[in-house]
């Protein structure tokens, strides 16, 4: 795997028309140093934190299998109205504080509705204006050309919009949109001038196949931010009795998607929790970059945590802690 791994820096690039079975039969240490070999050549040592803050949650109209805040399941999650502006700052704060370099507000539904855009968008400008080098990104489901051009204006560099599988496996995960509507939405906020932050969610049944064809897809679109969640079956949704993936499907999994997306900042979301040590060995499989402290309505890892683990690896955090 280290010459596919030599060629692949060297400038080849796999595309779907190829059989890469052998990336599933590969064996699984051998596999993880490759990847590893071409995140270090062709994205160096740094990496960045993210971090997310749940602008509101619940009542979302989309039926999504493995989503706690679908008004579609029965969980455990209760709808909200938009947070306060302050708790955005805070969150902003204290994350800037610990070393996070990019930050995001995340609200439920299929789009997120004006008022709540119009209180969005005053935070993301008050962000913006107390931390200017803080990379800000929205996750505001499918929204217009206009909304881009104010998130812009205000601000936000990045937009947040996950495939969540692969375009054969979609219907199996959700069917209140399609997997058209996702890539139609992609484009237009691509159009924007705005980068993606673009992945999915693996462990919801998919196939190997599956999981190829979804890492193609997100290099065909030329996504530079690649986030991966590993599911968290949560009571209550369709997909809450699944059973958990093992380790070494998870690092297979972060390890293709390095070799086929080899320039991409390959970020560890959900799931890291199946690993004892927040996953230490997904940074030495192709992972380069993490979402950290809390998810949306799961908790995290700490933001020293992950700080500590990266540095163990051998990684240099893109922006430092703030000195008190």
């Amino acid at each position: 795997m280290l010459e596919l791994a030599k060629e692949i820096v060297g400038g080849r690039r796999l595309t779907r028309e190829e059989d890469c079975s052998f990336l599933l039969e590969a064996d699984i240490n051998e596999l993880c140093e490759g990847a590893d070999y071409i995140r270090k050549n062709l994205c160096g040592t740094r990496a960045d934190l993210c971090a997310i803050i749940n602008g509101k949650s619940g009542a979302c109209s989309e039926n999504c299998k493995f989503c706690s805040q679908s008004a579609h399941h029965h969980t455990a999650c209760q709808a909200g109205d938009f947070i306060d502006e302050e708790a955005i700052l805070s969150g902003c704060r204290e994350a800037w504080e610990q070393g996070v370099d990019r930050y995001c507000i995340v609200t439920a539904g299929r789009a997120i509705k004006d008022e709540d855009f119009e209180k969005a968008l005053h935070a993301y400008k008050k962000m913006h204006e107390e931390f200017p080098d803080m990379i800000l990104c929205a996750s505001h489901g499918f929204v217009s050309e206009e909304k881009l051009k104010q998130l812009k204006e205000a601000g936000v560099s990045m937009y947040h919009e996950n495939i969540e599988t692969s375009e054969e496996n979609f219907p199996n995960v959700c069917t209140t949109h399609s997997f058209e509507d996702k890539i139609h939405e992609i484009k237009r906020i691509q159009e924007a001038g705005l980068e993606l932050c673009t992945g999915g969610i693996v462990g919801m049944g998919e196939t190997w196949k599956d999981r190829l064809s979804m890492a193609f897809t997100l290099a065909e679109l030329g996504i530079r931010s690649i986030p991966i969640n590993i599911l968290i079956p949560v009571k209550g949704t369709p997909f809450g009795k699944l059973e958990p993936m093992t380790q070494e499907d998870i690092l297979r999994t972060v390890a293709i998607l390095r070799y086929i997306n080899p320039k991409a900042d390959v970020r560890i979301a959900a799931g890291r929790n199946y690993f004892k040590d927040g996953g230490g060995e997904l940074f030495l499989s192709g992972i380069n970059a993490a979402l950290t402290g809390n998810l949306l309505t799961t908790g995290g890892s700490s933001m020293e945590q992950d700080r500590n683990i990266l540095e163990e690896k051998g990684y240099i955090l893109k922006k430092k802690p703030t000195e008190k």
